[in-house]
């Protein structure tokens, strides 16, 4: 289990260093108003940067997982890095809103998908025998980003303005990231053999193109969609919740956001590691459950102080599970050799859940009318968790 190389906790070092770096996307909101205030720009024009950062984020993953896996993760997490940090020290000279979605939409945006895929799948790698756990770890740390970088953020913009405070950011990320880049080494190619239980059943070994014609791929593609929904609309709407429905002031409705990121941190690493004791989808089906049960109080009971956090902590611990999950079903459906290329198309249903999501909003008349859309899918996703199976050997016929 060792190798002479490196230690794999130093890779796992790596891993998280680079994740909290790259989370701090989520922060994204401490910018809206300062960017308002500072350019004079509308509200729905500033946030349209986040909207394109994400999309980005997660259209890119399916060229990183497929380049890292030819090139190797410490590469292209450098070159992911890189863009990370340049993209936001870019972002300190936009002057107009072109510029602004260029420089953090697009340059940035690609840099966190380019980093993103890497350490989770050099992990796995790296821990074949205890691979919900790892991804926990990993995925936790990119949740964690948000947390970690709030309190730097704000006194950066308090005390040099917003667009000094995207060029010392940059750095930091940039200067962090890298560092933690490097520590992302393939482990040697006997390693996994060598840490396996020697009756562990054959590795399914599906190429991307392999992969999307299996039907088990939809089944994953489908229960992902509708696991990330509810979570993202959560995150998103957090605050308007808990003052149009519970009735909050808005100073108290803001603690949510802390809460969620949290939750959404804790809920990564408990079901990650829970899923290598009870089995990958057992899991899934639980916190299908628990965002369907959750999901409905919002939608049909009258909130209170109580079942507003409550509702919104069963939601977001769920969702930071199926982060968790979701990288390992992939690869144990699929094969860990080609993870990093998989997981990019795989993903690809978290970026459709974040557009469909504001979609359902706009169309359902209300968010409790939303909610109940999405406690539907929740719904839907548990009745799938019974039906999907793990794809036969010859991927052309499964």
């Amino acid at each position: 289990m060792t190798n002479k190389t490196i230690n794999r906790w130093f890779v796992v070092l790596g891993a998280v260093l680079l994740q909290m770096c790259i989370g701090a996307i989520y922060t994204w909101s401490l910018f809206n108003q300062p960017l308002m205030d500072q350019f004079g720009w509308e509200k729905n024009q500033v946030v349209l940067t986040y909207s394109i950062a994400v999309f980005i984020f997660a259209f890119s993953t399916i060229f990183s997982g497929r380049l890292q896996d030819k090139i190797g993760p410490r590469k292209v997490a450098t070159i992911g890095a890189l863009l990370y940090g340049g993209g936001l020290m870019l972002t300190s000279t936009a002057t107009s809103l072109i510029q602004l979605y260029i420089y953090y939409g697009v340059i940035a945006g690609a840099g966190v998908g380019f980093a993103y895929v890497c350490p989770l799948s050099t992990c796995v790698k790296w821990f074949p025998e205890k691979k919900g756990f790892i991804t926990g770890i990993a995925v936790g740390a990119f949740g964690l980003g948000s947390f970690v970088f709030k309190s730097v953020i704000q006194y950066f913009i308090a005390n040099s303005g917003v667009s000094s405070t995207f060029f010392y950011l940059g750095l930091i990320y940039a200067v962090l990231g890298l560092i933690g880049s490097q520590f992302l080494i393939l482990p040697p190619v006997e390693y996994g053999s060598v840490v396996q239980q020697s009756n562990t059943p054959k590795e399914n070994v599906f190429t991307s193109l392999e992969m999307i014609k299996t039907k088990s791929f939809y089944f994953v593609w489908i229960m992902y969609l509708f696991g990330c929904m509810s979570g993202l609309l959560v995150i998103g709407l957090a605050k308007d919740i808990g003052m149009q429905l519970a009735g909050l002031k808005a100073s108290v409705a803001a603690n949510a956001v802390a809460m969620i990121a949290l939750f959404n941190a804790s809920g990564r690493l408990i079901w990650g590691t829970l899923s290598d004791k009870l089995g990958r989808i057992r899991v899934v089906t639980m916190m299908f459950v628990i965002t369907a049960i959750s999901m409905i109080t919002m939608s049909v009971v009258t909130l209170s102080y109580v079942t507003f956090f409550a509702s919104l902590a069963g939601v977001a611990f769920c969702f930071g599970g199926f982060l968790a999950v979701f990288p390992t079903i992939t690869g144990e459906f699929f094969g860990i050799k080609n993870l990093g290329a998989n997981y990019g198309v795989v993903y690809q249903a978290y970026g459709f859940a974040a557009l469909i999501g504001p979609i359902i909003v706009a169309n359902a008349g209300g968010l409790k009318p939303t909610f109940l859309i999405a406690a539907v899918l929740a719904v839907v996703g548990a009745i799938l968790t019974f039906i999907v199976k793990p794809p036969t050997i010859d991927p052309i016929h499964s």
